[in-house]
């Protein structure tokens, strides 16, 4: 089993390019199961379980009140687990291939307003310094280009084209794409970039954004900053870079931009994907619909 796994977290690193973080929490589900399977089916392997002993961990998960939402993680952790075991011909059939997922609620994601994000970049109008310098390039970029947090976190600096005013990032399943951005954004890359080498601050993987050591940024470093700054103007209980994603999308769509324009900037695969900014878009358009019709107006 240790072989097995061994090639799996290869194959999660080597060909589908999945972070170290990915790849301990695949990697620990698995070990989670295993442990599960030993304990009460006195079974070592798990690439010969049935689908009653998956069924059975779910049901202990559940009753462990682990959310749906964890269970379901888990089981994909598994999934993706015997779907190497299927492509490496070690299985013939996936244990899991008649499983559904278990029903979670959809929670709305609520993105910050115009005001919140003009409220949060008056906080930092005129940067200075090194910290501020990057601090309010992160906050723009996020709300200027979609970009993901960890294609920020990895974005390198040879791929800033701030001539050209665009921007190469390395997004989900290691598809590139370019981004363009406003010259505004342009300008603060170049004094930003200026200012990291009057520090003479090198990283050794040619990292673009770094911390004030010449660091790479951690997610939850980049998690602390934007909730840090949207705390002070906001009271959305959801303040993440995810959320700030998610506004420049909605902040699009309620502006006139095309969905499969926005699914192309967000680097989405399918419209499916992009689909769920579109309720804040129709919110927008049924406001404008009930102040505008006739039979409305009071």
């Amino acid at each position: 089993m240790a072989t097995n796994k061994d090639a799996f977290r290869d194959y999660l690193q080597m060909e589908k390019k999945y972070s170290p973080h990915t790849v301990n929490a695949y990697l620990n589900d698995i070990q989670y199961f295993e442990s599960f399977n030993k304990n009460q089916f006195d079974q070592d392997a798990i690439d010969k379980v049935n689908y009653s002993q998956i069924r059975s961990w779910i049901v202990s998960l559940v009753d462990d009140s682990i959310s749906n939402v964890t269970v379901n993680r888990k089981i994909a952790s598994l999934k993706a687990f015997y779907k190497f075991l299927l492509k490496t011909k070690q299985i013939e059939v996936s244990p899991l291939l008649k499983h559904k997922a278990l029903k979670t609620p959809k929670t709305l994601q609520i993105p910050f307003s115009v005001k919140e994000v003009d409220d949060v970049l008056s906080l930092i109008p005129k940067p200075e310094g090194f910290d501020e310098i990057r601090n309010k390039l992160i906050i723009d970029l996020f709300y200027t280009t979609g970009i993901r947090r960890t294609e920020l976190i990895f974005l390198k600096t040879h791929n800033i084209n701030a001539a050209y005013s665009s921007i190469k990032v390395l997004g989900k399943r290691n598809k590139e794409r370019i981004l363009p951005v406003l010259p505004i954004i342009s300008e603060q890359l170049i004094l930003y970039y200026n200012e990291r080498t009057r520090l003479e601050l090198i990283t050794e993987n040619d990292n673009f954004f770094i911390t004030n050591k010449g660091l790479k940024l951690s997610e939850s470093f980049v998690y602390r900053l934007i909730n840090s700054y949207f705390s002070t103007v906001s009271e959305k209980v959801k303040k993440s870079p995810h959320i700030l994603r998610h506004t420049f999308a909605t902040h699009l769509l309620n502006n006139g931009a095309d969905l499969n324009s926005v699914k192309e900037l967000l680097g989405h695969s399918s419209l499916a994907s992009t689909q769920v900014y579109t309720h804040s878009s129709l919110s927008e358009l049924k406001k404008v619909y009930e102040d505008a019709h006739p039979r409305n107006l009071k």
